[in-house]
């Protein structure tokens, strides 16, 4: 049973509310049972979290190696801020993927740059929650076929 940890980065706790238009309507928990319905069908275990804190996020990355088999990740606006989150990812080497709720590249400039964009396996902006179940599908496909060839 692959095992994987997503993670959601500042103010995605404010969902629902914060930019429905950028955003959508759906609350962070509703994306996460959403998360959790589709994990159990596809037989994967997933650790679902969220800090408006970059050294709980970087903590939380840093202890999933030999404990998760991938990361999904919003990072929300440290996404284009955060080297530490970078840094941390590139060191546990997890398969990662990047997820978005709204298209970054139709938004302003500086959200156009990514520290995480080089080191995921995708990325996935512009389609809402349907993003993290894209990720979800995604890793557990990667997984498998991973595994399939050990």
């Amino acid at each position: 049973m692959p095992k994987i940890l997503v993670l959601n980065g500042p103010n995605l706790n404010m969902l629902g509310t914060r930019e429905p238009a950028h955003y959508g309507h759906a609350r962070l928990a509703d994306i996460v049972a959403g998360i959790e319905a589709r994990a159990k069908e596809l037989g994967a275990a997933i650790d679902c979290r969220q800090s408006n804190h970059e050294g709980e996020l970087v903590t939380w990355i840093q202890q999933a190696l030999g404990q998760a088999d991938a990361l999904i990740i919003n990072a929300g606006a440290y996404t284009h801020t955060s080297v530490a989150i970078h840094d941390a990812i590139r060191a546990v080497g997890l398969p990662t993927w990047e997820v978005h709720l709204s298209n970054i590249y139709r938004r302003e400039a500086f959200r156009h740059h990514s520290y995480i964009s080089p080191l995921a396996e995708g990325v996935i902006c512009g389609f809402g929650a349907a993003g993290y179940i894209a990720a979800l599908e995604a890793a557990v496909t990667a997984l498998s076929t991973s595994q399939g060839n050990k």
